[in-house]
């Protein structure tokens, strides 16, 4: 018999308490879904979810006699929040589907646990845990959690069907708990209905879509979005680019610390063009953060082999530490992968790294002047202030920022009086 009744996070006192208030009096509570995944792969668990048997109204008035505080965070699909000594746990009425248009589904409650198994999309995402811990599969999920096998719960296409996001579902969970090949008839189901992708809002497509660039290696997940046509589905820029650059990314990631970062791996898949990223960035309604990011990225400067310190703060001062240091880490990642075959790549792992190092301390310097200073200089207000301005700003950047104020004004007033 599986059971996790001896896991840390399931004798939690908070989510004891929670069971023993859904599970008096007739009612059953279970953990479900992924608290009990994790916790049989070894992995740590996070968010602890709960089925029951019981109605919304119930729950709530449960837990307001236990002292234990509600919040009907999804109450018309059946979920309350249940807030037990400052931990929260969702819990969540037993479902059925009454009718799926691949977007949203109507629900009805119920009391069947195997009615509620098989409404939910992946078997591993589909195990209980009862309150004395004891695993309850009722879908074939303990068997796929040994193997690492991604497989949705019954029919495929009938599971795609019912929400077209599960497409991306499909990959992502593979990407995170996948082993070996994707499941066959998972693969062709999600190729077959790929194109439902566009039915879908582009707020949940981008939001699966940086999940799974957000795992630990997503790079075979990429790869059978590629042969599927799913990727190029979401992601046309990246048809005639490429995903090669990934695992050298995920490489450098892993040598260096670095977090795992969804826009920058966004970056290593897509043409540095940025009209295209513009358009991606609507196309997805990327938040005002993450299109700004890619905007930095594609507009930042080429860096050489050779570029000196005072040069590479010159070009920090002009587009900020943001895109240059996007394009330092995909070229250190590029290097690496070339260092061994080639000595001058290993020089440029160097120089990429000492240039991140600078650029992540970097302070932009205040410019000590003004357009007031241009005007009270003697410059007429219009289009000469601004261009005298720049000028001295150049030469201020030309001397790596070292003219104080008084150096500047002088350089000001001999242009001034030229002009």
């Amino acid at each position: 018999m599986t059971s996790v009744a001896d896991e840390a996070w399931f004798t939690d006192p908070a989510l004891r308490r929670v069971l023993a208030l859904l599970n008096a009096e007739g009612g059953e509570g279970r953990v479900a879904g992924g608290a009990v995944r994790n916790s049989l792969m070894g992995l740590p668990v996070a968010d602890v979810d709960i089925a029951t048997t019981l109605t919304p109204d119930v729950v709530v008035a449960r837990a307001t006699a236990a002292g234990v505080r509600a919040v009907p965070t999804g109450i018309e699909h059946g979920t309350v929040t249940l807030v037990a000594d400052h931990k929260p746990f969702e819990v969540t009425t037993l479902r059925r589907d009454v009718a799926t248009d691949g977007r949203r589904a109507e629900v009805a409650f119920g009391t069947d646990w195997q009615e509620d198994a098989e409404r939910r999309d992946l078997t591993i995402n589909a195990l209980y845990a009862a309150a004395d811990g004891t695993v309850i599969d009722l879908v074939g999920g303990l068997r796929d959690i040994e193997t690492r096998t991604v497989r949705f719960i019954g029919d495929a296409d009938r599971r795609i069907a019912e929400d077209h996001l599960r497409i991306l579902r499909f990959f992502r969970f593979f990407a995170l708990y996948g082993g070996g090949r994707p499941d066959a008839e998972g693969l062709r189901a999600c190729a077959r209905a790929k194109g439902s992708l566009a039915k879908l809002s582009a707020e949940r497509v981008w939001s699966e879509t940086k999940k799974l660039l957000s795992a630990p290696d997503p790079g075979r997940a990429l790869l059978w979005m590629r042969q599927t046509g799913v990727l190029t589905e979401i992601l046309p820029e990246t048809e005639k680019w490429g995903i090669d650059a990934i695992p050298g990314l995920v490489s450098a990631e892993q040598a260096f610390g670095w977090k795992p970062d969804p826009l920058l791996r966004l970056a290593a898949i897509v043409p540095r063009d940025e009209e295209r990223l513009k358009a991606l960035a609507r196309r997805l309604r990327l938040s005002r953060a993450e299109a700004h990011f890619l905007d930095a990225w594609a507009g930042a400067p080429e860096i050489g082999g050779r570029l000196t310190d005072a040069v590479f703060e010159q070009l920090l001062y002009r587009h900020g530490p943001q895109g240059l240091s996007a394009r330092l880490r995909l070229m250190l990642a590029r290097a690496r992968e070339r260092a061994e075959a080639e000595p001058e790549a290993l020089a440029l792992v160097g120089l990429c790294g000492r240039l991140l190092e600078k650029a992540g301390g970097w302070q932009r310097p205040a410019f000590p002047l003004s357009g007031a200073d241009v005007i009270a200089a003697g410059v007429p207000a219009g289009p000469a202030v601004g261009r005298l301005l720049a000028e001295v700003e150049d030469a201020w950047l030309a001397g790596n920022f070292r003219e104080d104020r008084a150096s500047l004004l002088a350089r000001l007033k001999a242009l001034a009086d030229k002009s």
